[in-house]
């Protein structure tokens, strides 16, 4: 049975926050995506969505990292929102989307996503589409931006305040990670990563393998019992089609190469939620990066380009 049908309710939750990010801008993510039409492309689809609104949380007071951390305090109040938010949609049955904002808030998304699975006996995967590793740690980047450490503290690596959101941690192991896009780390974060045992297809692996091979290696071994969480970084699409990010970085997946990944993830059933993160609209052209990125996350909830009943599949 598939993770995600039309009965299946769909809850947008805003997080309008750039606490986590370098560049100021995506605070405005979550409307630039409601303004592209979100809720209505997937309401086309027959399915039933829910808009709860913006959580609150802290102004971003854009000072210099004390200990390590900028923003720590403010990155905590926010992550605690949407984790409360995210385990209650998860609770009553729902597929929660949360539309940041930077990309720190996956702590907290999926430190509830990790908390729901443990209570019903779920295996999680993770998907990271991303154009960073976002493995740092305060020792490794000077700028002590969190959005470039989600994953790490996810995976244990970081205060115990964001380390322990879920209650219990960490919420993640590096093996239940999938990095798909990676083509921009830093020469300490990746030791780190080699390290940990990231499971990385990078843009390298992605140019020579080709998407189709590398989402075929991501999503090998999801069964009935794994919960799939995808978290979207709209900056791991090429800057030519999705300009409005603040760390735009070259060579990224083509239109199609995107479309194809997601369309694979929706063959398999099991998406049980969603980040997009890091829309900034004042870096975007008419708002031309959320149109596209509303065109994939439809493709994620079954838009197909497919034509044939039967695909041939080469061996």
């Amino acid at each position: 049975m598939n993770a995600v049908t039309l009965t299946t309710p769909i809850a947008l939750i805003g997080a309008p926050t750039d606490v986590g990010a370098g560049a100021r801008g995506a605070s405005m993510g979550p409307e630039a995506l409601r303004v592209a039409g979100l809720q209505p492309a997937l309401e086309s689809h027959g399915l039933s969505v829910i808009d709860r609104g913006n959580l609150s949380g802290p102004p971003n007071p854009w000072q210099p990292p004390q200990g390590g951390y900028r923003h720590l305090d403010e990155v905590v109040a926010w992550n605690r929102a949407v984790h409360d938010a995210i385990h209650a949609e998860l609770a009553q049955g729902h597929l929660p989307i949360l539309l940041g904002g930077d990309h720190c808030l996956a702590m907290g998304s999926i430190s509830a996503v990790a908390r729901h699975c443990r209570a019903v006996g779920k295996k999680l995967r993770v998907l990271w589409l991303d154009a960073h590793a976002d493995f740092n740690t305060s020792t490794l980047t000077p700028s002590g931006n969190l959005h470039g450490m989600p994953v790490a503290c996810l995976c244990g690596f970081g205060p115990d305040e964001l380390v322990y959101l879920g209650g219990e941690g960490p919420a993640l192991r590096p093996d239940q990670v999938r990095q798909i896009g990676i083509r921009s780390v830093d020469p300490g974060e990746k030791r780190f990563v080699h390290e940990q045992g990231l499971e990385v297809y990078d843009m390298r692996y992605i140019d020579e393998m080709g998407m189709r091979h590398t989402m075929e290696q991501a999503l090998a071994g999801l069964d009935a019992d794994t919960h799939l969480h995808v978290s979207f970084d709209v900056d791991f699409l090429d800057p030519e089609i999705a300009p409005g990010v603040g760390t735009t970085v070259p060579g990224g997946p083509t239109y199609r190469e995107a479309q194809l990944c997601m369309e694979m993830i929706a063959d398999t059933g099991r998406l049980g939620s969603l980040d997009i993160v890091e829309l900034n609209p004042a870096l975007d052209v008419r708002n031309r990066t959320a149109l596209l990125a509303v065109d994939l996350v439809e493709s994620l909830f079954g838009k197909s380009t497919l034509m044939r009943e039967h695909q041939v599949r080469r061996r």
